[in-house]
């Protein structure tokens, strides 16, 4: 079971892939600014995120004129494939290069698939960011850490779908944001919640009372990889909640619930522990809200 365990969720150390992740990041975020500046605006943000495939990250299909094209992050071959509907298609390698190379060589090849694109690039969701075109500092592609972390998205994707079937009100898609860089599934009760600061983006994320589940590969106060959940707006007595598994906790310093992801690959059952976090937050903080769960779950629809 420990092998299969290290074969289906693989280590994935911060310290070793830091360096890839920063790139990468800032890669997936050239990507999803294309998509911003393409997509219909969806709700929270759906439209504009990234999606699993077999291969990698996609975005969704996104219009151009009368045309329609898609850009996705092809984590086996280490490829950009960038796909038009009438059959056009430009690769270009995933390879350790700068983040200024990278976009250079991105709007590239959208002008000569006859796809031009203008995007704002200055990085969000970071301190410090650099304009796409001016770094040079981001620069590194592991290629063997970047295809762990693309399969440890598609075994939690697996697992977050499971977890989100008896739930029969407002869900969002398992889906990858290139801000934060974390993959997540939200659920909604249907209340509007408090007007929130913030940039646009994040007051629509946040317009209705929602919880949500996560995984992150970790930055600034958690320098880790790990699961996460939350519950806008909290409800008092959440931080104090008893929760499943014994290694999950609460971080005052993200108000969010965590569980580290090694302490998931090392588990007897890596799902049974994705589960049981997930199942015991949402829970909890659906309960101490006050959402009306008889309404929005299949178990006390049908129990």
């Amino acid at each position: 079971m420990r092998g299969m365990n290290s074969e289906l969720w693989p280590e994935l150390p911060y310290a070793a892939w830091q360096d890839t992740y920063a790139t990468l990041h800032m890669w997936s975020q050239i990507v999803g600014k294309i998509a911003l500046a393409q997509a219909p605006p969806i709700n929270q943000s759906w439209g504009v995120s990234l999606h699993l495939t077999a291969r990698g990250l996609t975005t969704s299909n996104l219009p151009h004129g009368s045309r329609t094209f898609s850009i996705e992050f092809d984590f086996v071959d280490h490829r950009l494939v960038i796909r038009t509907t009438d059959g056009n298609e430009r690769a270009l390698p995933l390879n350790a290069r700068s983040v200024a190379q990278f976009y250079s060589e991105v709007m590239d090849a959208m002008r000569s698939m006859a796809l031009p694109v203008t995007i704002r690039t200055m990085p969000v969701e970071i301190p410090a960011p650099i304009r796409f075109e001016d770094d040079t500092v981001h620069h590194s592609y592991d290629p063997e850490f970047a295809h762990r972390f693309w399969r440890i998205l598609v075994q939690a994707e697996r697992v977050f779908t499971e977890c989100r079937c008896q739930f029969i009100g407002k869900c969002s898609p398992v889906q990858f944001f290139w801000g934060s860089f974390d993959l997540a599934v939200s659920r909604f009760s249907g209340a509007t919640a408090p007007a929130r600061d913030g940039p646009a983006f994040m007051r629509d994320a946040y317009s209705h009372a929602v919880i949500s589940h996560g995984f992150w590969p970790g930055s600034g106060p958690l320098l880790e990889p790990a699961f996460y959940g939350y519950c806008v707006p909290e409800p008092k007595g959440l931080k104090q909640a008893s929760i499943q598994p014994a290694a999950a906790y609460y971080h005052s310093g993200l108000n969010e619930f965590i569980l580290p992801y090694e302490a998931v690959r090392t588990a007897p059952s890596p799902d049974q522990a994705i589960h049981a976090f997930v199942d015991s937050t949402y829970a909890q903080a659906a309960t101490l809200a006050g959402w009306d769960r008889a309404a929005l779950e299949i178990s006390a629809v049908s129990g």
